[in-house]
C-alpha cells in the first residue's frame, strides 16, 4: 500500500473523521444506508493532522501541476482545506458554491479569479463525484478556467465516480481511500474479518445496499 494512503487512513481513523459501523449503519443525507461515515472537517481541529493533509495536498499539486495559477475549494467542506493549501503554495484562492447566491452579486465562484487561469480544485471527500464536478463545470463555464485536476483527502472509490470523472476529463488524485481504510482497520482490529464481506458489498452498489 502507498505509504501516504496508509498514513492518512491512520490519521482519519485516529481522530474519528472516518467511522466504520457495519453492524449499525449510518444514514446519509441522500437516504443511503452506509457502514461508513466520513467527516473530514474534524481533521481541522487537530493541528498535526491538518498540517499533514495540507502538506500532502500541496506536494501533489506541485509535483503534478507545477504551472498551477490558482486554487479553488469546493463549498463547504473543502473551503478551509483549499485555503490552507493556497496559503502554503502562495497562490490565489476562491471557492465554488453549490448554487448561486439569491442576492447581491449572485456569485457562484466566490473570490477574485481572472478568466482563463490554470486552476487545481481541492475537495475533501469524493462520493459519487456529482457535487465535485459541478464545481469544475462552474470554473470552466463561469471563468473559462483550465482545470488541471482535482485533489481530495478521501474517496469511497465508487465506480460511478470513476466514470463521471473520466467523462468530464478531470484527473483525480486522493490522499487515501476506502481500500486503505479497510486494510488498516483490519490490521489494527478496528474491524473483524467477518465484517469485510459486508463492507465490500456495500461499495459495489451503495444506493441499494441494505444490512442483512
Amino acid at each position: 500500500m502507498n505509504t501516504v494512503e496508509s498514513l492518512v487512513a491512520s490519521r482519519l481513523l485516529g481522530v474519528q473523521a472516518v467511522k466504520l459501523q457495519p453492524n449499525q449503519p449510518f444514514t446519509w443525507a441522500s437516504g443511503w444506508k452506509s457502514p461508513i461515515y466520513c467527516d473530514n472537517r474534524k481533521t481541522l481541529s487537530y493541528p498535526d493532522v491538518r498540517s499533514l493533509i495540507k502538506l500532502e495536498l500541496s506536494r501533489i499539486i506541485l509535483e503534478k501541476y507545477p504551472d498551477v495559477e490558482a486554487i479553488a475549494g469546493v463549498a463547504t467542506g473543502a473551503i478551509a482545506q483549499g485555503a490552507l493549501v493556497a496559503d502554503a503554495l502562495g497562490l490565489p484562492f476562491v471557492y465554488v458554491r453549490s448554487s448561486k447566491k439569491d442576492h447581491g452579486m449572485e456569485n457562484l465562484v466566490e473570490g477574485y479569479l481572472e478568466e482563463g487561469k490554470k486552476v487545481v480544485v481541492v475537495e475533501d471527500l469524493i462520493s459519487t463525484g456529482g457535487s465535485s464536478l459541478k464545481a469544475v463545470a462552474a470554473l470552466r463555464n463561469e471563468k473559462k478556467c483550465d482545470v488541471l485536476g482535482m485533489v481530495a483527502i478521501f474517496t469511497y472509490g465508487f465506480p460511478i465516480a470513476q466514470e463521471q470523472f473520466a467523462a468530464a476529463n478531470v484527473e483525480l488524485t486522493t490522499l487515501s481511500n476506502y481500500e486503505a481504510v479497510l486494510k488498516l482497520a483490519l490490521e489494527t482490529n478496528y474491524i473483524s474479518e467477518d465484517m469485510l464481506p459486508t463492507l465490500q458489498e456495500w461499495r459495489k452498489d451503495p444506493s441499494n445496499w441494505k444490512k442483512d
